[in-house]
């Protein structure tokens, strides 16, 4: 009998994941234990000097990690982001849609341009991105996940 270690298990070598929001937090936890399964790691963020910073702390720990630097709130850069995606690294196995935003302002005083970005990005953003990924990639090979984080915190009123 062979043995069946956690690595094998969760074994991802060959795949490709695309992270959202993966140059801090959870994105960048989420593109460690990928990586450290075997997964060839895409991150993304808007601001390039975070990602340079976290995948060159991706690629110290062993991890094959490159990124693009692109705005999820915004249609067409989430269309660059998948296209330069899918030519730089081929089909993408797992999608991580991650990148969020909050605007801490109380209901009655929350200006409707606020409410415009966190939902362009947070659920436009993830919207737009998977079906782009899964008509692409996934749908095509009748294989692929995708992940999409979300917080509670709407569940509490701010003061």
């Amino acid at each position: 009998m062979s043995a069946r270690t956690i690595q094998k298990l969760f074994d991802l070598t060959g795949k490709t994941a695309l992270i959202t929001g993966g140059s801090r937090g959870l994105g960048l936890q989420m593109a460690h234990a990928l990586g450290e399964a075997g997964a060839k790691i895409m991150l993304s963020s808007r601001k390039a000097a975070d990602l340079e910073e976290a995948t060159a702390e991706l690629q110290a720990a062993g991890i094959d990690a490159r990124w693009i630097a692109a705005d999820c709130a915004k249609e067409s850069e989430i269309h660059r982001l998948a296209d330069e995606t899918l030519q730089r690294m081929g089909d993408v196995d797992i999608l991580v849609n991650n990148a969020g935003a909050s605007w801490g302002a109380a209901a009655e005083d929350h200006p409707v341009e606020a409410w415009d970005k966190v939902m362009n990005l947070n659920v436009r953003g993830y919207f737009l991105l998977s079906q782009i990924i899964a008509k692409k990639s996934m749908i095509p090979r009748k294989s692929g996940r995708i992940i999409n984080i979300a917080s509670i915190a709407g569940l509490g009123g701010n003061p």
